[in-house]
């Protein structure tokens, strides 16, 4: 499941002008992230330790796996002793629904978020220092970016139980500039007040990002004409070819970001103007990466599945959570003084999951979803496009000879009744296709019941 991609650190960065030294060299925080590495280590042991103690003490989870080890807090005495430790997985974040992982009294937690895209929806907490360390890590990854006091921000991502738009709007009204947030669609409203607002910073998932460089063309808009200096991506793969594209079509400079709900949201890594990978924000996470089979630590330049650690979250924290992004690390000091370890892009999942629209989903969700409809769990297969720049997701179900044939308005009720529980369920709105009994294919499947025909056109 990994492989070495050390010959392809270079060709991470971007195809556009080197920065200036006065724009590479804004940093929001020296004093950690550019910290010496074996200050960091000591700073990562202290707060590790502390974290140990805190979720012995107040999550049960933590204290039942501990006990079975035989291991208590006061046994890790270095950064390595935490390997001696099991992982964290997506189904157990799911079992403590809502509340069972706080390492809070309630009263405490301030703000609550969710994910979707599991059995229940991850349920993540946060204290006040939560919330100043979320605003204070996505102001880094933003003035990496180049975002100042100067900027005007859209953000354009979902702002709800979902992490992004928050976690990025607080960050960039941390730093001073204006922010305007305009969530997510109605593109041609989006491109109006870009134009009418002078927006000089465009958050947004890369897929969306092109969708409204399409709009623009169809307006006979001039890209040049606009203040858009810099554009901050997430919330999806992507590729060095759209980047390029991106930049080519927007007259911009495109920087990779990483977050997931389950750590904090946007603000664990992101790029600066190098494009030399994402800069993570160690002072908060320690990470691993590991084969995603044997749970084996992997060199550094090695390809696997990302580990998090947290090691300041006062709500909700994490040891060893098992994020399914696979990816690989870079030690070695970027040009712009940033000493913490970079993470290359995201470049694929060691699981099951697949992300459309930003949204991480299992497709064995949606067959229980389908279930609880026909009391059986009928044959379906979730086929991903990509239509235009934007990413559309069909369901195929399975239904019997006499519905398929016979049954037209009941099969309109059923169709319409199985859209709404699929997007309640996942957080997408899927196209529902009936299909005559045995005539789903699944020799053309790119995981077991997906057929990602993105994969397919690369």
């Amino acid at each position: 499941m990994h492989y070495a991609i050390r010959d392809n650190w270079p060709a991470l960065g971007g195809t556009t002008d080197t920065p200036t030294e006065l724009e590479a060299m804004k940093i929001w925080d020296q004093e950690y992230e550019c910290m010496s590495r074996d200050e960091l280590g000591q700073l990562q042991l202290e707060r590790l330790q502390a974290t140990l103690n805190r979720v012995y003490k107040n999550v049960s989870f933590y204290r039942k796996k501990f006990d079975e080890l035989r291991f208590e807090p006061e046994d890790l005495v270095e950064l390595d002793d935490l390997k001696k430790l099991p992982f964290t997985c997506s189904r157990d974040l799911s079992d403590a629904y809502p509340y069972d992982l706080f390492a809070v009294p309630l009263r405490e937690v301030v703000r609550v978020h969710s994910s979707s895209g599991t059995t229940k929806p991850v349920v993540v907490g946060y204290t006040r220092q939560d919330l100043k360390h979320w605003s204070e890590l996505v102001a880094r990854i933003l003035t990496a970016g180049g975002v100042t006091a100067d900027d005007v921000v859209q953000v354009t991502l979902n702002y709800g139980l979902l992490t992004g738009g928050l976690g990025l709007h607080y960050g960039a009204e941390l730093i001073g500039a204006s922010v305007l947030p305009t969530s997510v669609g109605r593109t041609e409203r989006q491109v109006t007040i870009m134009q009418d607002y002078r927006t000089t910073v465009l958050v947004a998932t890369p897929s969306y990002t092109l969708v409204i460089a399409d709009r623009m063309e169809e307006m006979g808009i001039d890209t040049k004409s606009l203040t858009l200096k810099y554009t901050m991506l997430a919330g999806e793969p992507w590729t060095e070819e759209m980047r390029q594209e991106i930049e080519d079509r927007l007259y911009v400079k495109a920087t990779d970001n990483y977050g997931l709900s389950e750590i904090m949201g946007p603000g664990v890594a992101g790029e600066c103007l190098y494009q030399a990978g994402m800069h993570l924000n160690e002072d908060h996470f320690i990470v691993e990466v590991v084969d995603p089979k044997t749970g084996k630590g992997l060199e550094p330049g090695e390809v696997g599945e990302l580990i998090i650690t947290t090691i300041t979250k006062e709500a909700y924290p994490l040891i060893r959570f098992r994020t399914g992004d696979l990816c690989s690390l870079q030690y070695q000091d970027c040009q712009c003084g940033r000493t913490l370890v970079r993470m290359s892009r995201v470049l694929g999942r060691s699981d099951q999951v697949i992300i459309v629209k930003g949204i991480n989903i299992i497709p064995s969700r949606v067959g229980d979803l389908l279930e609880e409809i026909q009391g059986a769990r009928p044959p379906y297969q979730l086929v991903v496009e990509r239509d235009g720049h934007l990413d559309s997701l069909t369901v195929l179900v399975e239904v019997s000879e006499e519905l398929f044939f016979d049954k037209m308005r009941e099969q309109r009720s059923l169709v319409e009744r199985m859209r709404e529980k699929v997007a309640g369920g996942i957080g997408v709105t899927p196209r529902i296709v009936l299909v005559e009994s045995g005539s789903i294919d699944g020799k053309t499947e790119t995981a077991p019941g997906v057929v990602d025909r993105r994969k397919l056109s690369q």
